[in-house]
């Protein structure tokens, strides 16, 4: 079990991605109207596909649309069709962020993304923003969405760390499947607010911590 008092006590960093490090609000829902649109369903809210950012996609097409898995996976098809060439760039880097991810590394910490994004698009979202370089590893899913279960993600990432002792790690995410996919391998979760997730959703799925906004995230991350 975790031995953190306080999440700036942490050396591996596991870092989400979609509503912790950018808003990726307009690529993810662009390419969920366009899949959408291939099955004759017309979406115009972009605020209904929030829902979208952050859990697998064949899991939303089911919820949302009572797609089953093979239509649900054709839908994912679609939706990379759309990704691959321009949603991936429709994604917007917190402000501070950056700076923040620098600043950790230049500590010493080892920084980790931990992403249900497939990898491929993640490594380049980050090459793109100048943040790529911060990251020891960076792991995400995988393009036919198998592993993309946040706790597969983060086994993924220790197997190819060499990692087995999570004492000193610590998981950010601004969903609730953040905090449950690291606390299947003991690891505890600051949750930001600045994304997706709300308050509530992350007590209840067991935050330790709680930051409203990256100058707070920072904050709590500072050393003594």
């Amino acid at each position: 079990m975790h031995k953190l008092s306080s999440p700036a006590q942490a050396e591996y960093l596991f870092i989400d991605l979609d509503g912790t490090l950018t808003d990726p609000s307009e690529g993810i829902t662009r390419g969920v109207m366009y899949a959408l649109e291939r099955f004759g369903i017309h979406e115009d809210d972009p605020g209904k596909l929030y829902p979208f950012i952050g859990p697998p996609l064949y899991d939303s097409f089911m919820h949302y649309y009572g797609f089953d898995l093979a239509t649900a996976y054709k839908a994912i098809e679609y939706f990379q069709e759309y990704y691959s060439k321009q949603g991936m760039y429709e994604n917007v880097p917190y402000p501070g962020i950056s700076e923040l991810l620098h600043a950790w590394q230049a500590e010493g910490r080892r920084l980790i993304l931990a992403t249900s994004k497939p990898e491929v698009f993640a490594v380049r979202i980050l090459e793109r923003f100048g943040m790529a370089d911060a990251f020891a590893l960076m792991a995400g899913g995988d393009v036919e969405e198998k592993r993309v279960e946040k706790h597969l993600v983060i086994d993924y990432a220790m197997k190819r760390l060499g990692l087995s002792d999570t004492r000193d790690c610590l998981m950010m995410g601004d969903r609730k499947f953040d905090v449950l996919g690291a606390a299947a391998h003991g690891i505890p979760t600051l949750g930001v607010l600045y994304g997706f997730g709300s308050r509530e959703e992350l007590s209840q799925a067991g935050a330790l911590w709680l930051a409203e906004s990256v100058q707070e995230l920072g904050a709590m991350m500072k050393r003594p």
